[in-house]
């Protein structure tokens, strides 16, 4: 009986490890997209692609990491997934702010 629980407790390490590690990664893997989606017209092409490229990765990462596709992994990927379009918004946010006031500040 002791041994099915320990099974158990290694395998669920196991998972919220693998989700864990992947969501982290689809989070990273996110935020160039979201600065580049940043700067584009909203619903252009560039600004679909900017969403959807990073789709395919995620997959990838999915099937490495032996998650496939189980119900309980979607709300931890979507969540990264987003996160990492919007941390990437505010970081291009942040630069352009931060570049144009000291574009401003070398004229005075």
């Amino acid at each position: 009986m002791w041994l099915k629980t320990v099974i158990f407790l290694f395998l669920l390490l196991y998972m919220t490890m693998n989700i864990l590690i992947v969501s982290i990664l689809v989070l990273i893997l996110n935020m160039p997209f979201g600065m580049w989606r940043a700067n584009t017209k909203k619903f252009s092409l560039q600004w679909v692609l900017s969403i959807h490229l990073p789709i395919p990765a995620v997959i990838a990462l999915r099937f490495l990491f032996n998650l496939g596709f189980k119900w309980w992994t979607y709300p931890f990927l979507v969540a990264a997934f987003f996160l990492g379009q919007l941390t990437g918004k505010k970081v291009s946010d942040y630069r352009k702010k931060k570049y144009n006031s000291s574009k401003n500040s070398d004229k005075e």
